[in-house]
């Protein structure tokens, strides 16, 4: 519910200043997608095999389950990757030369990052690696149990780890490592002049912007690479459900929380879900009374 609510709330404001949106903020878009698409393809059937206690729907439904959410786990990790390092490199370039960075070249970064996405979602469907449940039973993910005696499978999670975690992540904090850096460095050099608390308010916002962010994404998905990885060594059984399902669980509230760190450092998103809850409660107030019927005309316009 949060993830659909809070990330539909981030597309209608989207479509609400589509003319407005710059270029990065296009990224912003494509992650609420991707973290809706998460939450309607994968939640739901989850959330049933939970209250079943066991999978539902057998070999067919699992291979789907886990290809949607590696789909959608590795564009939105990689998406995170790109919002970082366009956000270093207009943060350590001249206005000018943040300009160069236009909606055309965002669009086709979102195009290569889906079919970077459905390239890796594909290759266990032909044959480098495997799909199965998870250890607890009511989810499905690649299947780690598969790799201690297959060197397709080993060499496939070593170069998924390598390339849609490992690197991702280490560019995600090196990136906004060196804003928060770039940031001190410019209060530095403006401590004589008398804006400082503006400055040392911008400094205090995007250091704590980019600190969220990068443990938001770390805290999420550490610990469920962490017990994947553990997996590659040792057998499943050696721990128990609930330690497999708790990180499980912390990968999927990746979807979660993203829009309400956007509420918190946007003035503009703000503003705009708060229109957004005065509309629907003026339409709501309108055709639930009595007056709607009388005087329709005069309802349409007042709403």
């Amino acid at each position: 519910i949060l993830t659909i609510l809070g990330n539909s709330a981030v597309l209608a404001t989207a479509v609400k200043r589509s003319s407005l949106l710059k270029s990065p903020e296009l990224l912003t878009v494509n992650l609420a997608v991707a973290d809706i698409g998460m939450a309607l393809s994968m939640y739901p059937l989850a959330i049933a095999s939970a209250w079943n206690h066991a999978w539902l729907g057998g070999d067919a439904s699992c291979v789907y389950y886990a290809l949607m959410g590696f789909l959608f786990g590795v564009c939105s990790m990689m998406t995170l990757c790109a919002m970082a390092v366009i956000r270093f490199l207009v943060t350590n370039s001249s206005k000018s030369n943040s300009n160069k960075i236009t909606k055309n070249a965002v669009c086709i970064l979102i195009a290569f990052i889906w079919l970077y996405s459905l390239l890796w979602a594909i290759l266990p469907l032909l044959g480098w690696g495997y799909y199965g449940p998870e250890p607890f039973g009511i989810s499905c993910t690649i299947a780690w149990s598969k790799f201690h005696n297959s060197s397709n499978g080993f060499s496939f999670i070593l170069s998924m780890f390598l390339l849609c975690t490992v690197l991702p992540a280490l560019t995600i904090v090196a990136c906004y490592l060196g804003i928060a850096w770039k940031v001190h460095k410019a209060y530095q050099e403006i401590q004589n002049i008398d804006r400082i608390p503006n400055a040392a308010k911008l400094e205090k916002k995007l250091t704590l912007m980019a600190v969220l962010i990068s443990v938001g994404f770390l805290s999420s998905w550490t610990p469920y690479a962490a017990a994947s990885f553990w997996s590659i060594f040792n057998s499943s059984d050696s721990l128990q459900p609930v330690v497999t399902l708790l990180p499980c669980l912390f990968a999927k509230s990746s979807t979660a929380y993203n829009p309400f760190i956007y509420y918190i450092f946007s003035k503009t998103f703000r503003c705009e879900v708060k229109k957004l809850r005065c509309c629907c409660g003026w339409r709501v107030h309108y055709f639930g009374s009595d007056s709607s019927a009388e005087h329709p005309v005069s309802t349409m316009w007042s709403g």
